[in-house]
């Protein structure tokens, strides 16, 4: 490899950025870096790592560090870290995000973590493509970029030319993923295990809770959707919720759909998986019995609703985030 091979990733520094995130990627980076350039044997590091500080919210972002400022390098990826703020608002990152349609268009590979979303959801570039938030901010995403598709219980989406991860701390999934890429999949694998994290391919609904819409503004459906939390969505047959709300059922089922964006059954089988999941992680119960517990008869019938809903098996989820297992 010679000096114009060595590949740049760029972190962008907008208003807020998290510090962690950005110096957590910088060493993640030239950890990599050395370790690839170790195996090649060559002088001059595989990668680089740049930041672009936006200080002021109407100028494009300049190059404050460099960590290998004597190497000839091809800028190849730019990362929106995550913020501890609200996220980015739409007329304050016009600066950055056409700055940053601007470097796509040179090819350039973009990236956000959690709340990074926002700038690069401005650009435009993602209009009718699939991108990844931090599960709490995907309505506010969604209802501000109506033509772009959240899915946020992904944890990480390639789309080849963006990437996108979803939790705050998915900085490192996505560095991985970007590791995979550029230097590939042996330095990926050794990276993973020295951080001890697991490597690109978890999904955000492991980890995600249920948050009902509540701020709809229709009383009667709130009134239903409180009785079905407080009896754990136990009874859920149509003629009586519709009753509980006093409205007939095709109405009922209009407006429940317009307030929750969910169907009555897609609703109730949230908070029946979300108290299993509760269940699951503090207490030792056979899953049968809490299939049981949750208001399912049917075993198999949980198994596979449960799959569906968080995206492991009911064991498996046990497995992994059991309060007894992680104490031992």
């Amino acid at each position: 490899m010679d000096k114009a091979q060595t590949l740049e990733i760029g972190l962008v520094l907008y208003p807020g950025a998290q510090q962690a995130a950005v110096l957590g990627l910088t060493d993640l980076f030239c950890v990599a870096s050395r370790m690839a350039s170790s195996r090649l044997q060559n002088a001059a590091p595989p990668l680089r790592v740049t930041h672009w500080h936006q200080r002021v919210a109407d100028t494009p972002p300049v190059c404050i560090f460099n960590s290998a400022p004597s190497v000839p390098s091809l800028l190849s990826a730019l990362i929106l870290p995550p913020t501890l703020n609200e996220p980015l608002e739409q007329d304050k990152a016009s600066a950055l995000s056409k700055w940053l349609h601007q470097r796509h268009a040179d090819g350039v590979i973009l990236g956000s973590v959690c709340a990074g979303a926002f700038p690069l959801a401005a650009t435009g570039i993602m209009a009718g493509r699939r991108m990844t938030t931090h599960w709490t901010y995907a309505d506010l995403l969604q209802l501000r970029h109506t033509n772009i598709h959240v899915d946020a219980d992904q944890l990480l989406i390639d789309d080849g030319d963006v990437i996108t991860a979803g939790g705050l701390m998915a900085w490192t999934d996505l560095g991985l993923k970007l590791v995979d890429r550029l230097l590939g999949p042996t330095v990926m694998v050794e990276m993973s295990r020295m951080l001890v994290v697991d490597p690109p391919g978890r999904e955000q609904r492991y980890y995600s809770a249920f948050s009902p819409r509540l701020t709809h503004g229709d009383s009667a459906i709130l009134k239903v959707q409180h009785w079905l939390q407080a009896t754990q969505a136990k009874s859920v047959v149509l003629p009586s919720l519709a009753a509980r709300a006093g409205l007939e059922e095709r109405t009922f089922m209009r407006r429940f759909r317009k307030a929750t964006g969910m169907t009555t059954t897609e609703y109730c089988q949230q908070l029946r998986i979300g108290q299993a999941r509760e269940l699951l992680q503090f207490e030792s119960t056979t899953i049968e019995q809490i299939a049981w517990q949750v208001g399912y008869k049917d075993t198999g019938a949980f198994r596979k609703i449960f799959t569906r809903i968080v995206g492991l098996s009911p064991s498996a989820y046990r497995q992994r985030f059991s309060a007894k297992s992680q104490g031992t």
